[in-house]
């Protein structure tokens, strides 16, 4: 697979319950954000061969139909990251990592769709839960 990845291209892996994503930075090295390397103890960005990214999982490159970085600039700006300590699932992961380099614009798409999921779960919950609510509060009253 490594010589037909371009440099900059936007890799990504399956794990258990997510996908971790990295940017190809050419010479078989990935650059990515560590995250969680032990169970409570997280990584900073840095760069790692590209068999130790995929881990086993395999590796496929995201397609971009119109980034605004491409290539060797991609790769410039993982570079700029690394040694960068400040990962956190929900606001700076390797995912936010990989956008920000080919967008300029820091997101996690897996990110945003779980919020809206739990979002939709506790909307639909409590929609629910009002709709008792509301037939209970219906009830007429009795006299005592």
């Amino acid at each position: 697979m490594e010589q037909t990845l371009s440099t900059g291209a936007h890799l990504v892996t399956p794990r258990r319950g997510y996908t971790h994503h990295g940017i190809y930075v050419g010479g078989g090295r990935v650059i990515h954000y560590a995250g969680f390397k032990r169970l409570l103890e997280v990584g900073p960005v840095e760069e790692i061969s590209l068999e130790e990214f995929g881990r086993g999982h395999g590796v496929a490159v995201k397609p971009w139909a119109a980034p605004k970085f491409t290539g060797d600039d991609v790769a410039a700006r993982a570079r700029s990251r690394m040694g960068e300590h400040r990962y956190s699932v929900f606001e700076n992961n390797c995912e936010h990592l990989a956008e920000w380099c080919i967008t300029g614009t820091s997101r996690s798409p897996q990110i945003e769709a779980l919020a809206t999921r739990v979002l939709r779960s506790l909307g639909l919950h409590l929609l629910s839960r009002g709709s008792r609510l509301s037939k209970v509060a219906a009830l007429p009253e009795t006299s005592a």
